[in-house]
């Protein structure tokens, strides 16, 4: 029996673990900045039948609405299997709304002109486009266990001893801009 074919694989959605998986993932994303901006950090949590992952990461310099976008291109990059089907739960309007509303495309259409972190939403393009996504918007702080998990991730990843530099949003928000001294 091939089972390429019959919509089964080999290998694991998120390892190299030799086993049968499902092609219905769940993903439940945060974002988190301190001062916003300020220091911040991305929480993913991935699930498909069988498995789970754990992904964050702090950035020194960042916002909100970079780390809420962060967490979901994150976490469909880290999937192995493309033309999934995906479920994405999160508590951020900005990324809910951009897609299911549309705005987006004409983001698209306008080449991103006067809108923020269009490094992002070309990155999230890039991967989206691979898979079957869909996005469920849920109340943040409202005693979600996975979207708490993710909260604290971010959270504690802001808090890290080793943060990694945000260069796009460091770079367009430099202070020392245009000066000479």
């Amino acid at each position: 029996m091939d089972f390429e074919t019959h919509n089964y694989t080999l290998y694991g959605v998120f390892s190299e673990s030799p086993i049968f998986a499902s092609m219905q993932i769940t993903i439940y994303t945060d974002g988190a900045a301190r001062g916003n901006p300020g220091p911040g950090g991305y929480g993913a949590v991935l699930q498909a039948p069988g498995q789970r992952k754990e992904l964050s990461a702090g950035y020194r310099l960042t916002t909100n609405n970079r780390m809420e976008l962060l967490a979901v291109i994150v976490a469909l990059e880290a999937l192995k299997i493309q033309g999934s089907d995906v479920t994405i739960y999160t508590d951020s309007r900005y990324v809910v709304d951009a897609v299911e509303k549309g705005w987006l495309k004409s983001w698209v259409s306008k080449n991103f002109k006067n809108k923020k972190n269009p490094d992002l939403w070309i990155r999230f393009l890039e991967i989206y486009k691979k898979h079957r996504v869909s996005f469920i918007w849920i109340k943040g702080h409202a005693n979600h266990i996975e979207n708490e998990r993710c909260d604290r991730l971010a959270v504690e990843a802001s808090f890290g001893k080793e943060l990694l530099t945000d260069h796009v949003y460091e770079a367009e928000h430099s202070s020392d801009k245009g000066n000479l001294f």
